[in-house]
């Protein structure tokens, strides 16, 4: 039993399960909007689990494929994937498990959503190795966490209006601008390794400024998002105050590379949950 808690608490590490908290914020956000309230318990069950296990499924590819890179880099040196903790067979089995289980829940879900689940395990998959050859790995990233609210719409109404795509938009620069910001701890390493992210190719200066162009973005999208979705004032209020959040996180790094990884983690954090919590009072109070 010892064992297999160890091998859970590993794995756990492998995938930073806490961090699907950037996601999840935003799936039921969608969910929430294309339901008008309300979606459901069986919904909010089938939402995790296609969260969770698509999370899962992107992380353990990524790990899966960086083990050489992330050997070399001190920072990533104790990872489980390298120190020997978890093998490259108990990996690939966690990264099919959980393919199977996403193709699965769409199944379940819709004949849309499970049309869907494959091209969309593709896209999660390319970030780990589109590094390897294009600066645009940051905003595959987006990409592949953006995806999340066209996944929570489609799971409600087997459609993708219009509202959601600038819903997602939103995210894809969101997630972007902040990897942007993380990828700076690894700049020269990144250089001396010739891998293609933003900060090593451009420098700091180019990387904070794309960043904070990226992040205004996600705040147009969200605002033409709340309009097109016809939400109200707790709506505004959310992509308003996500422009506040983000001018702090830029400010935060500026002032203190140190002080990315609080950036990251914790501010934007705050930012899905704050947003969700304003589209639930929206749809209580309109």
């Amino acid at each position: 039993m010892q064992r297999i808690i160890q091998k859970a608490k590993d794995f756990n590490e492998l995938v930073m399960f806490e961090h699907s908290i950037f996601s999840l914020p935003f799936i039921f956000i969608a969910m929430i909007v294309a339901a008008d309230g309300w979606f459901g318990f069986w919904l909010l069950l089938m939402g995790v689990l296609a969260a969770v296990s698509a999370r899962n499924f992107a992380m353990g590819v990524n790990r899966y494929a960086d083990i050489d890179i992330d050997a070399k880099n001190p920072r990533t040196a104790s990872r489980p994937n390298v120190d020997g903790r978890l093998d490259k067979v108990s990996i690939f089995i966690f990264i099919l498990v959980n393919a199977a289980i996403f193709v699965a829940v769409a199944y379940m879900i819709n004949s849309l959503a499970f049309a869907l689940s494959v091209p969309i395990l593709v896209v999660l998959a390319s970030y780990s190795y589109i590094k390897r050859f294009s600066s645009l790995a940051h905003v595959v990233l987006g990409v592949a966490l953006g995806l999340a609210p066209i996944a929570g719409v489609v799971a409600v109404s087997a459609a993708i209006p219009l509202w959601s795509v600038l819903l997602s938009l939103g995210v894809i620069f969101w997630v972007a601008g902040f990897d942007l910001l993380y990828s700076l701890q690894d700049m020269k390493f990144d250089k001396d390794n010739e891998l293609y992210s933003i900060p090593s190719r451009y420098g700091a200066e180019a990387t904070l400024f794309i960043s904070a162009l990226f992040h205004a973005l996600a705040v147009l999208f969200w605002l033409l998002f709340v309009w097109a979705a016809g939400l109200g004032l707790f709506a505004y209020v959310a992509a308003v105050g996500s422009a506040f959040v983000l001018y702090y996180e830029q400010l935060l790094v500026r002032k203190d590379f140190t002080k990315i990884d609080r950036a990251f983690f914790t501010v934007n954090g705050y930012l899905g949950i704050a947003f969700f919590i304003l589209i639930i009072v929206d749809r209580i109070v309109t």
